[in-house]
C-alpha cells in the first residue's frame, strides 16, 4: 500500500515541548547569571567621582626648635661649665658658635579628611591635627585642580579620636552625608577614599569584614572592619557605603596585616561631631565603678548561669554607683532593660548616656537578681582611682598554707592595713605561691592582699578555709577580691582537687 507517511502526532508534540524546555532553562540561567553579575556593582566609578569631590587632604605644621647638642641629648649639657663644649669639639664639629641656637624648623604630617557641609565643616581625625600649629587642606576644585586654605581647628575628642575643622571657602562646596552604620551588614561592599602616603584621592574598595571590633586604642574601642586597603594617610577619610553615604571614618591600621582596616563608626561619630560642631562639651555618662569581664569560671564561681555582664571590681566612693547602693563584686547585667554583653558594652552603653540621667540597672548580686536606679555623674577626661575604704570584720594572726589553693596567707599587720588603706580586720597577705598550683595559673603574687571570697570578708585562714570547704569545693571554682598597689580586681581560681 502506497501512500504519504503518516506523522507521530505524541512524538511530534515531545520533540517541541523538549525544544521549548531547553529554550525556558537556558532563559533561567542567563537571568541567573545575570543577576549574579549583578550583585555586585560592574565598577564604583560614579560613586568615587561623585563622593571624592568631598574628601580633602589636610597637611599639618608643627614648629621645633634644633638647637645643636643641648637640646639633642636634653637636660645632659644644660649646666656644663662655660667652655666646656668647646672643649670636646662640639662647636667645630656642628660648625656653630658657642650656645648659637639654630632656626625653627617645621615637622609635616598628612592625612585625609571629609566635608559634611556646604561651608567648610571638615571631619578628620585627632590624631591627625593634634599639636600642629598650622593646618592647610587641599580641596579637588574640577578638573585635577587643586586649591589650597588654611584651617581652624573648632574641636576634637581624644577618646574617640574624632576631630572638627573649618575653612572658609568662597564658594559653595560638595560635602557628604552621614549613614547609619548600624545597619550595615558583614559582607556588604564599602568605598575608602583618602591620601595614603600623599597620594591624594586614592580610591580602594572591598567588603564590610566585621563589626564591634575592640582593639585596645581607646576605652570606647567599637570599630568596623574592612578589607578596603587602608595605609598611612588614610586617617580621617570617609568610608561609604554603596549609597555614597559615610557609614565610617577610617582610622587605623594592623601594620603587619593586609586587607585589616578600622574606621569609627558613624553613628558614634555623629552625635560627638555635632555637639562639637554646635560648641557643646562632650559629657558622657560616669557610674564611678572599676568593671571586668565575666569569665566561665567567673560566672561558675559566683552562680550565674552563663558569662555575661560587667563585674563591679571596685565602687569609686562618691560616685554615682555608690550613692545608688551599688556594691564590689555585682555583676550588671543590664542598663535599661537591654542586656549587657560584656563591660566593653556597658561601658559604651552608660557613656552615650547623659550625666544627670537616671538609668535603670539590673544586678545579680548573692544569687538574686536586684533592680538599681542610677543618676549617673559626668565621666571624667581621665579615669579616676579611688579607695572605698569601707571594711569591717575580724581575724586573726594564723600562716598557714591553704590546701586546694596552692598559697600560703596571712592576716594583716595593723602597719599593713595602713599601707593599703584598709579599715577593718579583714584582708589576707599572700606570703607564697607554688609552682603549677591554682594560685599561680591564676597569676596570683606574693603581697597581694586577699579581700573577700565569693563575696565574703576574710581576714582569718580559718576563714579563708571555711569558704573552700563550702563553696570552693562543690564549685570547683572560687572569686577572689584582690588588692594589689592601687587596684582591686576580682580573679577567678580554680580549684586543685584532693587526690
Amino acid at each position: 500500500m502506497c501512500g504519504e507517511p503518516r506523522l507521530n502526532t505524541r512524538n511530534s508534540f515531545v520533540m517541541q515541548f523538549k525544544k521549548v524546555f531547553y529554550i525556558v532553562l537556558v532563559l533561567l540561567v542567563s537571568c541567573s547569571l545575570g543577576q549574579l553579575a549583578q550583585a555586585g556593582p560592574a565598577d564604583f566609578s560614579m560613586l568615587a567621582a561623585q563622593s571624592g569631590q568631598a574628601v580633602v587632604n589636610i597637611g599639618t605644621e608643627k614648629r621645633t626648635t634644633n638647637g645643636g647638642p643641648e637640646d639633642f641629648f636634653g637636660e645632659m649639657f644644660k649646666n656644663l661649665p662655660p667652655g666646656f663644649d668647646h672643649f670636646f669639639g662640639f662647636d667645630d664639629f656642628f660648625n656653630r658658635q658657642p650656645r648659637k641656637r639654630m632656626p625653627r624648623r617645621g615637622q609635616k604630617s598628612l592625612g585625609s579628611g571629609f566635608l559634611i557641609s556646604a561651608d567648610g565643616y571638615i571631619v578628620t581625625n585627632n590624631h591627625v591635627v593634634a599639636d600642629a600649629d598650622t593646618i592647610t587642606v587641599t580641596l579637588e576644585n574640577g578638573q585635577r585642580k587643586q586649591e589650597s586654605l588654611k584651617a581652624t581647628l573648632v574641636g576634637a575628642d581624644e577618646e574617640t579620636d574624632l576631630a572638627l575643622l573649618k575653612i572658609n571657602p568662597k564658594r559653595s562646596l560638595p560635602y557628604l552625608e552621614f549613614g547609619d552604620s548600624d545597619s550595615l551588614r558583614v559582607g556588604e561592599w564599602v568605598l575608602a577614599i583618602g591620601n595614603p602616603f600623599g597620594l591624594d584621592h586614592t580610591v580602594t574598595a572591598g567588603i564590610l569584614s566585621a563589626k564591634g571590633r575592640d582593639i585596645k586604642s581607646g576605652p570606647f574601642d567599637n570599630f568596623l572592619q574592612t578589607d578596603a586597603s587602608i595605609n598611612p594617610g588614610n586617617s580621617g577619610g570617609p568610608l561609604l557605603n554603596m549609597e555614597g553615604r559615610v557609614i565610617g571614618i577610617n582610622t587605623a591600621i594592623i601594620a603587619s596585616g593586609q586587607g585589616i582596616g578600622f574606621a569609627i563608626p558613624s553613628n558614634m561619630a555623629r552625635g560627638i561631631i555635632e555637639k562639637i560642631r554646635q560648641g557643646k562639651k562632650v559629657q558622657r555618662g560616669y557610674l564611678g565603678v572599676q568593671i571586668q569581664e565575666v569569665d566561665e569560671d567567673m560566672a561558675k564561681a559566683l552562680g550565674l548561669n552563663e558569662a555575661h555582664g560587667a563585674l563591679v571590681g571596685q565602687v569609686i566612693a562618691g560616685e554615682a554607683a555608690e550613692r545608688a547602693g551599688l556594691q564590689d563584686g555585682d555583676v550588671i547585667l543590664e542598663v535599661n532593660g537591654k542586656s549587657m554583653a560584656d563591660s566593653a558594652e556597658l561601658l559604651r552603653t552608660i557613656a552615650n548616656l547623659a550625666p544627670g540621667e537616671t538609668v535603670q540597672l539590673r544586678v545579680f548580686r548573692g544569687g538574686k537578681i536586684i533592680p538599681c536606679n542610677v543618676t549617673l555623674g559626668e565621666r571624667p577626661s581621665s579615669n579616676q582611682r579611688a579607695d572605698s575604704g569601707r571594711r569591717r570584720g575580724g581575724g586573726s594572726s594564723r600562716h598557714a598554707t591553704v590546701e586546694h589553693l596552692g598559697m600560703s596567707v596571712r592576716s594583716l599587720t595593723n602597719a599593713e592595713r595602713r599601707k593599703f588603706n584598709i579599715r577593718g580586720n579583714e584582708g589576707l597577705i599572700i606570703t607564697a605561691i607554688l609552682d603549677d598550683q591554682p594560685a599561680q595559673e591564676a597569676d596570683l603574687r606574693v603581697g597581694d592582699v586577699i579581700l573577700q571570697v565569693n563575696m565574703q570578708l576574710v581576714g582569718d585562714v580559718e576563714t579563708l578555709e571555711r569558704i573552700v570547704k563550702e563553696q570552693g569545693l562543690p564549685r570547683g571554682v572560687l572569686a577572689l577580691k584582690i588588692r594589689r598597689g592601687e587596684s582591686t580586681f576580682f580573679r577567678s581560681l580554680q580549684l586543685q582537687p584532693k587526690n
